[in-house]
């Protein structure tokens, strides 16, 4: 397999979102169809279902507004990064999203949520130690990666999300 450099998403995110969540960066499934977690074993949809207590739809565009409603937005800590398949484990070179002019465009952004350690790992690397973004404004919290790579059962994936949201 040859590595190629691969470029993430723009945001879903409007002016009332209160919480990020962070992936690390979209997997080949999602780059080709142009959808945050666009593989259809990757377990965020239905996780998102049951935390806002929701059937989601299934057309991605009215699933991305049934996301923003709830003051949830989607995002990655990388723009981009070389990488051979989909693993975070490949990712090499990687370039941080602008997370300073993100925070700057919405004020409202309150809280964190990292799906999986991977997203969290690079966040610290590549954000956390920066002086433009706002650190002091948002907690965080580091959720079970929606991944079919991560070996967790779904129902203990939703529990723990489902907890972590309804603080």
């Amino acid at each position: 397999m040859t590595t190629i450099v691969k470029v993430g998403l723009p945001p879903i995110i409007d002016d009332q979102s209160e919480c990020l969540i962070l992936g690390t960066l979209p997997g080949d499934e999602s780059l080709r169809r142009k959808e945050y977690y666009g593989h259809p074993r990757n377990h965020f949809w239905p996780i998102m279902a049951e935390v806002i207590n929701t059937q989601l739809s299934a057309d991605y565009r009215q699933r991305c507004a049934q996301i923003l409603q709830r003051r949830y937005a989607i995002w990655d800590v990388l723009q981009a990064a070389e990488r051979t398949g989909s693993l975070d484990t490949a990712i090499r070179n990687a370039r941080a999203n602008d997370f300073a002019s993100l925070f700057l465009s919405y004020p409202k952004l309150r809280m964190i949520a990292f799906n999986g350690k991977g997203a969290q790992a690079l966040y610290r690397r590549h954000i956390a130690t920066r002086a433009d973004v706002p650190q002091d404004r948002v907690t965080t919290i580091t959720l079970p990666s929606t991944s079919p790579a991560y070996v967790l059962p779904l129902a203990e994936k939703i529990q723990a999300w489902k907890i972590a949201f309804d603080r």
